[in-house]
Formats: C-alpha cells, sequence, structure tokens
C-alpha cells in the first residue's frame, strides 16, 4: 500500500449568512466534493504566502485579513484502493477583499494549474460525509462546538 503525507495551507471564510466558502474538486482523494480553498506551499514560501497565493488562484479573491491559525489532521484511506495519506493542515480564518462583488461568484483563476472547478458558499448543514473532504468536515464541528483535535481516521473513503 502506498503511504504518503501532505501538507497543505488552507482558508476557512464564511459569508455575512454564515455559509462556508468552498471548492469543488476535480482531481485527487477529494475529487468530487467539496473542499476549503488552499494547497501545498512552494519553495521558500511561509504559510500566509502560501494562504494568500492559493486563495487568489483558487477562488478568483484577495485576502483582506486573516488570523486564527490552527493544525488538524486526518488518516484517509482509499476504498479498494492502495492509497493511504495522512493529510496535515494549517487553517486560518480569513475575510476576503470586498471590492469584489459577491455576485462576481463563482470565479476562477484560469492558470491550469487548479484542481478546482468552481466555488460555492455552502451553508453547515448541506456538508455531509459524502459531499465533502475531512478539512470542511473539521471546519463544520468546530463551526458546531465539537472540534476533533485528534486525527480523524477515514477507512473506506471513496473518491468520485
Amino acid at each position: 500500500m502506498k503511504k504518503t503525507s501532505h501538507f497543505g495551507v488552507y482558508g476557512v471564510s464564511f459569508n455575512s449568512k454564515g455559509d462556508l466558502l468552498c471548492i469543488e474538486k476535480t482531481l485527487g482523494p477529494y475529487k468530487g466534493r467539496f473542499d476549503l480553498p488552499g494547497g501545498s506551499q512552494e519553495a521558500g514560501e511561509g504559510l500566509t504566502e502560501t494562504l494568500m497565493r492559493e486563495i487568489l488562484e483558487e477562488t478568483g479573491f484577495t485576502l483582506l485579513t486573516y488570523s486564527n491559525p490552527r493544525i488538524y489532521d486526518a488518516m484517509v484511506k482509499v476504498e479498494n484502493g492502495d492509497f493511504f495519506v495522512h493529510h496535515i493542515m494549517a487553517l486560518y480564518d480569513f475575510k476576503i477583499n470586498e471590492a469584489i462583488p459577491q455576485q462576481s461568484l463563482p470565479r476562477l483563476v484560469e492558470d491550469g494549474l487548479n484542481d478546482s472547478q468552481a466555488i460555492k458558499w455552502l451553508p453547515l448543514d448541506q456538508i455531509t460525509l459524502d459531499n465533502s473532504s475531512p478539512l470542511v468536515l473539521k471546519v463544520k464541528d468546530e463551526i458546531l462546538g465539537n472540534p476533533v483535535l485528534d486525527k480523524s481516521i477515514y477507512d473506506g473513503w471513496e473518491v468520485k
């Protein structure tokens, strides 16, 4: 079985209705699910530099502010596959630059490097194990007052 670790930096943002800003993944173990905007660091990049770059690349938005850094992790074993990943995630809350009108959503920077096809403001009650990544599920638990500080284990993860 192929075992790997992945570290990424991700952003958490809510609109005035309390909906979470998500991207729709097109690649990887979270393909076909909602995920947080973010991803891997580039060489020489700091955490907040990664956050700003990834938010812009995947949503088209620039950050106005960021705060509340925290770390979570999850173990994801793909169903009927030979893939196992230990996903370590640095999360930051962020506010988008309000100079970009909300009605411009969805918006993406089209550089051919994105692994997301669209963005969506997702109400918390629509976030489920069947449609969301472990990152989105961690944020939902946080908001509901039940943060899972220990690693989450997803054995038999379905790639869509």
